[in-house]
């Protein structure tokens, strides 16, 4: 059994489309949903998943009205091959249910899986270079190494409570305590 799945982002946006493409492609039931294509709750679309059974073929109009990325739309229809459920969007012409459409998804895999690899060499080639630059990243400490030197010497001379010193220095306790564990980078 073929079975529909259309989605709009908005309720100013219409459906038509997309139900007069699905019913024309033979789905016998047709699902949909009102919402943004970010949103992670869509009832429409977990129904029809929940009524697909293995021999029937989830069919949308086109690839973007399904997945929120490529990743989830990757995701998706791997679980509904999983189950023995087909995929086909329309417009693309992908069709999980033949071998040349099982083709094509995977190489979309192959590339969000190269285009996630690129992004994460990028990030950390960023991250590199900062670091040779003397960037280290990460939130800037609180306190001055002046200041920092003065609470070594407060916590030093037992005079002050860990609290009052804290206070003193305008701290929290365990911010205070972690500046105590990297002593030894300062000195």
């Amino acid at each position: 059994m073929l079975i529909g799945y259309a989605r709009v982002s908005t309720h100013e946006q219409q459906l038509d489309l997309q139900l007069d493409a699905l019913k024309a492609a033979g789905c016998v039931r047709v699902f949909h949903d009102t919402a943004s294509g970010a949103r992670a709750a869509r009832p429409g679309l977990d129904d029809a998943l929940n009524h697909a059974r293995e021999g029937d073929t989830i069919v949308v109009w086109r690839l973007d009205r399904l997945g929120r990325s490529l990743k989830h739309l990757i995701e998706v229809v791997t679980a509904l091959q999983e189950r023995g459920v087909g995929f086909r969007s329309l417009e693309e012409t992908v069709d999980t249910t033949t071998s040349g459409g099982r083709l094509i998804f995977h190489v979309f895999g192959a590339l969000a899986e190269f285009e996630r690899n690129l992004i994460q060499e990028r990030t950390q080639a960023g991250l590199a270079a900062a670091r040779a630059r003397g960037r280290n990243g990460g939130r800037p400490r609180k306190l001055s190494k002046q200041r920092e030197k003065l609470l070594y010497r407060l916590y030093d001379e037992r005079e002050h409570t860990v609290a009052e010193i804290a206070t003193m220095m305008g701290i929290s306790k365990s911010a205070l305590y972690r500046y105590l564990d990297r002593r030894s980078d300062v000195t």
